[in-house]
């Protein structure tokens, strides 16, 4: 399909999926046009954003030529990929090996990004915006994330494959290792005594750079020391 296109990229670097989308989209040397949103000053909660760009008030999102606004990370990169000629591994056309993706597509909204995104929002988030926060609640969320990411150590990454859906890497691999890089944020080490993880993540790194690390500038700027 035609790559010259006019899409609008509308993110956050700050949001982790906004750094998923964008390390998506300069891997694969995509035209996009950037529009930066800061969710610090609500500028996502703008009548002329929620009018013009993504009625759910939400990054990232994309607006591709005059009128096809769309919003969800997730469906955005399937859309990219699907639209533009991009490496199938990817989001493959065989498939079983797209279910595999999907499949860690779909588990992720209810774990890896409720966990991680929750504690972040609560301990981080929370006292930015002058909301009190209790230990008791601080320690459920904590140890409901911990959960999760022992799940992935010891269930979601395989020992004979590289990455989460094979031995190349995927859509999923981008959407999990930005979440996963979140709770930096609260000064929680996700690669802290969990050693498949840790080189899984270092795999994800080193195949996307200099982009990860790009897309990561804002996060490792706000994070404390991590524990």
């Amino acid at each position: 399909m035609a790559n010259v296109r006019n899409i609008r990229f509308y993110y956050d670097l700050i949001s982790q999926p906004c750094r998923a989308l964008y390390i998506f989209l300069e891997q694969n040397k995509i035209p996009y046009e950037k529009c930066p949103i800061a969710l610090r000053k609500w500028e996502h909660a703008t009548p002329e954003y929620l009018q013009n760009v993504n009625r759910f008030g939400k990054v990232p999102a994309i607006v591709d030529g005059k009128n096809f606004k769309l919003a969800e990370s997730i469906a955005i990169l399937r859309y990219l990929a699907r639209e533009f000629d991009v490496p199938d591994h990817w989001y493959p056309r065989h498939s079983r090996q797209r279910a595999r993706v999907d499949e860690y597509l779909e588990w992720q909204h209810s774990n890896t990004r409720l966990h991680c995104a929750g504690y972040v929002r609560y301990v981080w988030r929370g006292p930015l915006r002058g909301e009190a926060v209790e230990s008791k609640v601080v320690g459920r969320l904590r140890m409901e994330m911990i959960g999760c990411l022992d799940f992935i150590e010891s269930n979601v990454l395989q020992s004979d494959v590289k990455y989460i859906a094979g031995d190349e890497i995927s859509i999923a691999d981008l959407v999990a290792a930005c979440e996963i890089e979140q709770p930096k944020l609260a000064g929680y080490d996700a690669r802290v005594g969990r050693p498949k993880l840790t080189a899984w993540m270092q795999r994800v790194k080193e195949h996307t750079q200099p982009d990860y690390d790009e897309a990561h500038e804002v996060l490792h700027r706000f994070a404390p020391t991590t524990t």
